[in-house]
């Protein structure tokens, strides 16, 4: 791949992660500010966004969207976790969901 595919690449799921922020935050504002980690004047900011925004925006070459596990310790307890099928997305939500409120309050609860 050259980096000119790549930067498409990441330019188009800029694009599709701020399309999927605003409808979230227009169907459910506090459950999008819960699922994607943003903070009240962040979600503000992508709700007002027009199309050519939108657009500018997401032609930046680096990612706007971040990975949310802040840890290889916790990625690791989420990808090899024993526990049963239906225990294992509830203990990868509840790992989630610590994360989210570690980097807002700056402290971890996991």
């Amino acid at each position: 791949m050259t980096t000119n595919s790549l930067c498409e690449e990441i330019q188009e799921l800029n694009l599709a992660y701020l399309l999927l922020a605003q409808r979230l935050l227009g169907a459910d504002r506090d459950e999008a500010i819960f699922r994607l980690k943003l903070n009240d004047e962040i979600a503000d900011l992508i709700e007002g966004l027009n199309a050519r925004q939108l657009t500018r925006l997401s032609r930046t070459n680096q990612l706007l969207c971040h990975f949310s596990l802040d840890s290889s310790e916790k990625l690791r307890q989420v990808t090899e976790n024993p526990r049963e099928q239906g225990l294992g997305s509830l203990h990868a939500s509840l790992l989630m969901a610590a994360t989210k409120n570690a980097d807002l309050s700056g402290e971890s609860h996991v």
